[in-house]
Parts: C-alpha cells; structure tokens; sequence
C-alpha cells in the first residue's frame, strides 16, 4: 500500500539515520510500535519505563509483557512527581512540569547507559496546541520520530495490527493525575483510590473511559456505545464504588 509504504520508509530512514537511541516506553500502542519499528529496522534501542505515582501498574505489567514478546530488556526510571510541589499543586501547568521532570530524568539516566538520542511516541495526530507536554519534550530535545514521519494514531493501529502487536487496539490512557480536577493538589491515596476504581469498572468489561473525581462524587465518562451499559449495570457499579465516593454519576456528554 503506497500510502503506508511512504511512512515506513520514513522511518526506516530514520533509524538509519538515527541508530541508536533511548525510547521512552508506556507500553501503548505508540511507543510500542516504535520499539517494533526500531527493532525491526536493527536500531540499537534501549527502552525505559518511567514508573511515576502517575502511572497505574497495568501499564507496567503491558511495558514489560511487550518487551519480553520483543527480546529485549525494559530499564525502569523511579520518579517521585509528588515532591515536586509545581506538579503535586495541580495548576494548569502541571503536564509541562511533569513531563519536564520526568524526561529530565530519563535523558540522565539515559545518558549515563550511552544513550545520548532521546525518543518518545508522540504522533502526528497530538497536537502540540493541545498538549502543554509537548513544549517541555521540545525544549529538553526529545525527538518524536512517529510524529517526524507524519505517522497518525489511527496508522500506529493499523501498522501495529499488521505486526501482529497486543497494543494495536489498546485504549489511549491519560495519566491518573487527569482524574483530579485542576487546582485541586494531588495527594497519593486520591490516585490509588482512582486507580482501584478503574479496575472494578475494567472487570465489568468497560473500555476507554475515564472515573473523574468531583469533590467526593465519582463522575463516569465512557463512549456513547458503552452508555446504555452503563445503565444496566448501574446498580452493580454503586454498590462497588459506594464505600469511597459519596454519589456516583454518568456524564452524559460522554467521551
């Protein structure tokens, strides 16, 4: 297909020109396919797990069930988000100063393993307008080879499903801190409490949606397509969310 034979050309050029680098890896489907793509065109490319309070284990556990399906070895970077209190106060800025920490830290570890080129997944369909993060990555110099080669998120799928990769259709996941309304400082037991009732409602069969936090009132977020489910099984969800929030409540707008 001449469509995506341009893309995969554009990056197979540039991991040649590009051959050894240190991949900032969530486990999801774009930095996945980038260490498939990586691989595959003979990179040398090490990839790092940066493991925050901001990250739920399941994107661990799919980080290092993909690096093992790949051969190869995941490094994981400790990052402590909540001390640093231009992250923990939770303004507007906070995705700036946190990606701004987090990819300090990856590019200091990432440079003391020989490291000195710094990858990440961000494509062409994240807009830098929508994403504060982006200016801290560009201004740190961390290159977005996927976004560089006009590759789309809706391509990652399709490129990912071709490669045969579990993450093709994995749900795109914002971090834990998006569930606490900005202004309102991030405390740790507020992300595990998020994080656990994420999990109940994943086990009733839910998929890409958000439980956001509102003073001591859940507020559910799922696809138009998931709403009616919603609806059948409200009582099943109340009774599991009841003990941690004061009310529960679908947002009907949707996601």
């Amino acid at each position: 297909m001449p469509y995506f034979g341009s893309k995969r050309r554009a990056l197979l050029d540039f991991f040649r020109t590009h051959p050894k680098a240190a991949l900032a890896f969530s486990g999801g489907t774009d930095s996945a396919y980038l260490l498939y793509a990586a691989l595959k065109n003979g990179a040398d490319i090490q990839p790092y797990f940066i493991k925050s309070p901001f990250q739920p284990q399941f994107e661990l556990e799919d980080a290092q069930r993909l690096c093992a399906l790949c051969g190869i070895g995941l490094k994981i970077v400790e990052a402590d988000t909540l001390s640093d209190a231009l992250i923990a106060e939770n303004t507007d800025k906070r995705c700036y100063h946190c990606k701004k920490l987090l990819f300090s830290l990856l590019k200091k570890r990432a440079g003391e393993d020989g490291y000195t080129l710094v990858i990440d997944g961000t494509n062409a369909s994240d807009l830098a307008s929508d994403r504060p993060g982006i200016k801290a990555l560009e201004e740190l110099g961390i290159v977005s080879p996927l976004r560089e080669c006009g590759i789309t998120k809706a391509d990652v799928r399709v490129l990912s499903k071709k490669a045969h990769l579990f993450t093709w259709n994995k749900s795109s996941y914002a971090c834990l801190a998006t569930r606490i309304p900005c202004g309102t400082p991030i405390r740790e037991e507020k992300l595990r409490l998020m994080e656990k009732s994420e999990s109940k409602l994943a086990r009733l069969g839910f998929s890409d949606f958000r439980i956001r936090l509102d003073g001591n009132t859940a507020r559910i977020e799922v696809r138009e397509s998931q709403m009616k489910k919603v609806v059948r099984e409200r009582e099943t969800i109340r009774s599991l969310l009841a003990d941690d929030f004061s009310a529960v409540v679908l947002d009907l707008k949707g996601r």
